[in-house]
């Protein structure tokens, strides 16, 4: 069967500036493609290409006769006064779904999505529900390709799960523009990465994440002894020119021409092996006070809605803290309580003397109208970093601006950019305590790399609230997480707080369940109807009709992952071992709940 979508010598740019040259990309049936590479390369273009939403200036986009493209874009609005049901419905019409089918589609996808409420307003959603939504919108009309532009972001972590779940278990083709590791590990059977540092203007790598990194290493270790090889060649072919052999012989002008074709191919391939990469470093202070903050029996509440509750909680210098919870559970608002922002409603918030505190905010506010020269020098044309007084284009240098780029407007930016902007800002000013509100939102992968490293290199205190369950792992030394409904504690890691949130939404489910009163041993109690089992309501149906399958497959799933601990290849390998490892317990943790929520149902319809 031929592919779904196809792009066959697909080229785009934006201006002088080429995104990508002659690109070839198909897309088949049960594909799940995880599309990567560096801020800049056009991902999100090709995306919008693939979807027809925009023309390639060169080259072909082909669909198969009828299929259906779902697109979900970055980020996800909703025009004011529309329902979530007013949503879906526009999208089924617009996919010309008989209207007798859209009532089952509506119900189908609710429940697949996860939507209680399909007359709450859209407009005023979260934006992790916004996201949802955007998702709901592109899979109610069924269709047989989705393209995902950084599905994740916004999402929280079980929102992130979710969603892995629900592709994994979908028929149609995906394709993912993310930058969440574990994401693609847990996602994608393939990866491309779109880059100029290919001769083909990508690599596409099948199996996981994981995969494509050994694969992307072959390839560079191979185009490395190319470019050593036609060095050597060249070397040799130059000698002779310099010799100033007679053109006028036949054999002698197929060598020169044969020299002059090797020197533009070595040129091509270095200019392909040359890429940059941010410098990223923050700088402590020189402080020695070993407590910044003490958090004693702090409450913080906003009307009924109770953030923190009796909180104790220590940073000192040197921690690096994992703030995690759901969207809404308050990561943010303790932020604000760690810089005195905020005052609690109880409690005690101590700092150390002249503690300095730098705060990322996932806002990403820069001043509006201004260049990116004055964002990063407002009064002269150079930066104090490190104790040096270093020039604005070196400087933005650091951070792969161009000096072309100096008097861009910030607002004309990238996401990508401006988050490097503003880690940029940061960067000048040393901290004690380093707070940072989702920085990792719209950075490629290889920027995400480098702040980590600098991560782990600085040696002040961090808070990081973060999605990206890779840096969460590797950064953090405690986790501090909130459930959202006021409970905190901290754990050795996000796998301990994520079973932790298990644990207390399965106390919250018993609790709020009945009663269940002593039977009287009276002969009027014991001769009384029994009251009727409650039935299962539509969603609860649909879920029960499944459960089984779902618990025999995250057992399979359980037992492949206890396979892949055993194997000696990954035990010698520390971080496979460790991503395992997490990768157990949480196959561990899904098929407990599996098991738990199926007794729960089989037990309510009796």
């Amino acid at each position: 069967m031929p592919p779904i979508l196809s792009a066959q010598g697909v080229s785009k740019r934006f201006g002088a500036v080429p995104l990508f040259q002659n690109i070839n990309f198909t897309v088949s049936g049960g594909d799940r493609i995880g599309l990567i590479g560096p801020n800049g390369a056009g991902k999100s273009t090709l995306l919008a290409v693939l979807a027809g939403e925009q023309e390639p200036d060169s080259g072909e986009i082909a669909v198969r006769k009828r299929a259906r493209i779902g697109c979900v874009k970055q980020e996800s609005t909703f025009a004011p006064g529309l329902s979530v049901r007013d949503v879906l419905e526009s999208a089924l019409t617009r996919a010309g779904v008989a209207e007798s089918d859209h009532e089952g589609r509506l119900r189908e996808t609710a429940g697949r999505t996860g939507f209680p409420d399909l007359a709450a307003e859209a407009a005023t959603l979260s934006g992790g529900w916004r996201k949802r939504l955007a998702i709901a919108e592109a899979i109610v009309s069924h269709p047989d390709v989705l393209l995902l532009d950084e599905p994740t972001n916004h999402l929280d972590l079980a929102g992130i799960e979710w969603l892995e779940e629900l592709l994994n278990q979908s028929d149609f083709a995906c394709v993912m523009v993310s930058h969440d590791r574990y994401f693609l590990e847990n996602v994608a059977t393939e990866i491309v990465e779109l880059s100029r540092v290919y001769a083909e203007g990508l690599l596409r790598v099948k199996g996981t994440y994981s995969k494509f990194l050994e694969g992307r290493a072959a390839y560079l270790d191979a185009q490395s002894r190319l470019q050593d090889s036609l060095r050597n060649r060249v070397g040799i072919e130059l000698e002779w020119l310099r010799r100033g052999p007679k053109a006028r012989a036949t054999k002698a002008k197929a060598r020169i021409d044969n020299a002059h074709g090797l020197i533009a191919q070595l040129k091509d391939v270095e200019s392909r092996s040359q890429t940059a990469t941010a410098g990223i470093e923050f700088a402590a202070t020189d402080r020695k006070t070993k407590r910044l903050v003490e958090l004693e029996n702090v409450s913080l509440s906003f009307g009924e809605k109770k953030i923190v509750e009796d909180l104790s909680f220590l940073v000192t210098n040197g921690m690096r803290v994992g703030l995690v919870g759901p969207n809404g559970s308050g990561k943010t608002t303790v932020l604000r309580l760690l810089t005195g922002e905020l005052a609690p409603t109880s409690g005690l918030i101590s700092q150390a003397a002249s503690l300095r505190i730098v705060y990322f905010s996932q806002m990403r506010d820069l001043p509006e109208g201004v260049t990116l020269r004055r964002a990063l020098a407002p009064d002269s044309d150079s930066v104090v970093y490190q104790g040096r007084v270093v020039h604005v284009a070196s400087y933005a240098g650091k951070f792969l601006f161009t000096s072309e780029q100096l008097n861009q407007p910030v607002d004309r930016l990238s996401g990508g950019e401006r988050a490097r902007v503003l880690i940029a800002r940061l960067m000048l000013e040393p901290a004690d305590l380093l707070l940072l509100d989702e920085p990792t939102n719209d950075l490629d992968i290889a920027t995400l790399e480098i702040l980590e490293d600098s991560l782990l290199e600085y040696s002040g205190a961090l808070v990081l609230v973060t999605h990206d369950r890779f840096m969460l792992d590797r950064v953090s030394t405690v986790v501090l997480g909130l459930d959202g409904r006021g409970h905190a504690q901290s754990f050795a890691d996000y796998t301990q707080w994520e079973r932790w949130m298990g644990e207390q939404e399965s106390a919250n489910r018993i609790s709020a369940q009945p009663e269940v009163k002593p039977q009287s041993e009276t002969k009027s109690q014991a001769e009384a109807p029994h009251p009727a089992k409650k039935k299962l309501s539509y969603l609860e149906a649909r879920e029960f009709a499944t459960i089984e399958d779902r618990i025999e497959e995250a057992e399979l799933q359980l037992a492949a992952t206890r396979s892949k601990v055993e194997d000696p290849a990954i035990a010698r390998d520390a971080a496979a071992l460790t991503r395992t490892l997490a990768e157990l317990e949480r196959a561990k943790a899904a098929v407990d709940t599996l098991v738990e929520r199926w007794t729960e149902l089989t037990e309510q319809v009796g």
